[in-house]
């Protein structure tokens, strides 16, 4: 399919994200509420309108040197906006606020006081995990996603580009792929070494990026891709620690609880943002895709990372494959239970792999799934549902 230029035109475009109304809600009741994502996915904006609603607000840049002025003593400044919602935007450059925002909250705990913004992962920046325990609530702000396309955006269009608001709203293809050629620059040249503190090599940083990319949805292999890039393995797994930090690469962990067969135990991974998938292959545009070698990996990529952001509370997802072939796409396991078997095909007309099939057996799941682009839903086999993913994600909270 070729998208007429009319489809990639989008002016004034506006899009309810869903998160908004979950921030809001945890917003009342708990005293700090830390927005997680990517650079540029709109954790500013989101963060302004909520705090609009709520309060007066005060906004803080911690890039700004001017902010920082006023943050030179912290406590007190902090102190004197009681009756305000601070938003303080790119929080883990300064990881020592989270320890100094303790007594404060402690000394007047009251919903909705601080919205901390950041583009590192707390795992990752010294000190912030612990600093605040039982005081704030994480929430991760992902891309765009297909339930909150409008009608007059196509599914295909939001994998092409990805969920970046600026590559999906550009108003020509070409403005969409020059806006997130300069977002991987950024992160390669800037971003990743400025968010964590830390000097990565850029040449390296960009091979490696562009690595994952051709492999994208393949077993993870340390020791392949040390030898690639001529550094060692914990240099590798490092480097790869930093992009999932910054919530650009997604590790799936494997399903090993039966330990009667030979189970595959290395993750996959997979480039988060489908828009940054294709500019690292150099997909020029989707009829490209449709021929790219990759576009198997990347529909895959793209199910599971919509599955992801609408995946209920309670509901954690693996992949899992033996030694013998059995495996499946996707598992959704609550507690120690697998609910639900899904094989992701790009294909509206799917047969059922054999692999599946074994993968069913071995871990006699409540629900059987292949997700495909368009299809309808029916049953094949008996108990194996064909549908959508559109349609997938909307009967997702069913599972359980």
């Amino acid at each position: 399919m070729i998208f007429d230029k009319e489809l990639y035109i989008f002016d004034d475009q506006m899009i309810t994200r869903l998160f908004q109304h979950q921030a809001e809600e945890t917003l009342k009741w708990s005293p700090a509420v830390a927005i997680l994502g990517p650079r540029q996915v709109g954790k500013t904006t989101l963060a302004k309108n909520i705090a609009g609603e709520q309060c007066s607000a005060i906004y803080l840049d911690l890039e700004n040197p001017t902010d920082l002025i006023k943050l030179e003593d912290s406590f007190t400044y902090l102190g004197s906006l009681e009756q305000q919602c601070v938003v303080i935007d790119e929080v883990q450059l300064k990881p020592e606020l989270f320890s100094q925002l303790r007594p404060l909250i402690d000394a007047h705990r009251v919903p909705g006081r601080f919205i901390l913004l950041g583009s590192a992962s707390p795992s990752l920046v010294k000190g912030v995990s612990e600093s605040l325990a039982g005081r704030i609530a994480y929430m991760e702000l992902t891309g765009i996603g297909i339930v909150e396309l409008p009608a007059d955006i196509d599914y295909r269009i939001n994998w092409f580009r990805g969920g970046f608001p600026n590559a999906l709203l550009a108003d020509s293809a070409n403005a969409s792929r020059e806006w997130l050629n300069a977002l991987i620059r950024s992160y390669i040249e800037r971003d990743l070494a400025h968010l964590f503190g830390v000097e990565l090599n850029t040449s390296i940083l960009r091979n490696f990026w562009s690595m994952l990319a051709h492999v994208n949805g393949n077993i993870w292999n340390a020791e392949t891709f040390a030898r690639s890039l001529g550094i060692s393995a914990p240099t590798v797994v490092r480097y790869l620690s930093f992009l999932e930090g910054g919530y650009l690469v997604r590790r799936l962990s494997p399903w090993f609880i039966n330990a009667k067969k030979r189970l595959v135990k290395s993750p996959k991974v997979y480039i988060r943002d489908s828009g940054i998938l294709h500019r690292l292959l150099n997909v020029p545009d989707y009829d490209s895709l449709r021929g790219h070698p990759g576009v198997g990996g990347s529909w895959e990529g793209y199910v599971i990372e919509q599955v992801f952001q609408r995946l209920p509370q309670g509901l954690e997802a693996y992949y899992y494959r033996t030694q013998a072939g059995a495996e499946c796409d996707l598992v959704l396991v609550q507690g120690v239970t697998p609910l639900a078997c899904i094989e992701i095909k790009l294909t509206n007309t799917p047969s059922i792999s054999k692999g599946f099939l074994n993968s069913t057996e071995d871990l006699q799941p409540r629900y059987k799934y292949i997700i495909t682009p368009d299809s309808d839903t029916y049953k094949v086999h008996g108990e194996v549902t064909v549908t959508n993913l559109l349609h997938f994600i909307d009967t997702l909270k069913e599972i359980s």
